[in-house]
């Protein structure tokens, strides 16, 4: 098998375990990974993560040219602007998860750092999260806007919409989702109980220890 044979394998194995166990739902989400030649390969447009195709995932050369496969997601904004401005990214998993979209919703959440600091993994595998307001799904400016963080942030929320989160390779960006749709899931089932968060020294230290992106 080739390396590339692997790494569409690998994209539909992550993509149908992250649907099956509802962290996306439907014809929702999309995943794309960095091949060894600088191109890509990408979900394509309407089609469910449970049930993808390895032979029909969109395919991108290192131009940024679509040479083969179905027609790609109409999300390719927020995912060409990530591997624009983020150098190390070898993929992108855009979700639509429950418990996140939910928080995204509440009125008095920190737009700059969207999750309280309840665990050091959230801190860990995410850093801060950007919350980015809503637009229409697949509008260019869901791209601009990404770009304009220059690169500092691993993880996005897009309001009323969903996560999206960049990391070294597909294991690394599936993970890192999980865990942010977890953080999630916490901050709701605590919200308004004074749970006991990180202190700042102890947030700083996992930032040292871990070499988290802080900024």
């Amino acid at each position: 098998m080739s390396e590339e044979s692997r790494l569409r394998q690998e994209m539909c194995t992550l993509a149908a375990s992250l649907h099956s166990r509802g962290l996306t739902h439907g014809a929702t989400g999309n995943v794309s990974a960095r091949t060894s030649d600088g191109g890509l390969l990408v979900t394509p447009t309407g089609s469910t993560l449970g049930t993808l195709d390895p032979a029909r995932l969109s395919r991108f050369d290192a131009s940024g040219r679509h040479v083969d496969g179905d027609k790609p997601t109409k999300e390719m904004p927020l995912h060409e602007a990530f591997y624009e401005t983020r150098s190390r990214a070898g993929a992108i998993v855009h979700l639509h998860s429950t418990h996140s979209v939910a928080w995204s919703l509440l009125p008095d959440v920190d737009p700059d750092n969207l999750f309280p600091p309840l665990t050091a993994y959230s801190i860990m595998q995410l850093g801060k999260v950007k919350l980015l307001p809503y637009f229409i799904p697949g509008d260019v400016a869901i791209g601009e806007a990404i770009r304009g963080l220059a690169g500092k942030r691993s993880a996005v929320m897009l309001a009323n919409h969903g996560p999206v989160v960049a990391g070294k390779d597909l294991r690394a960006a599936g993970q890192a989702i999980e865990e942010l749709e977890e953080t999630a899931r916490l901050a709701l089932l605590t919200r308004g109980l004074s749970p006991s968060v990180l202190t700042s020294e102890q947030i700083a230290q996992v930032v040292t220890k871990f070499d988290v992106e802080w900024s």
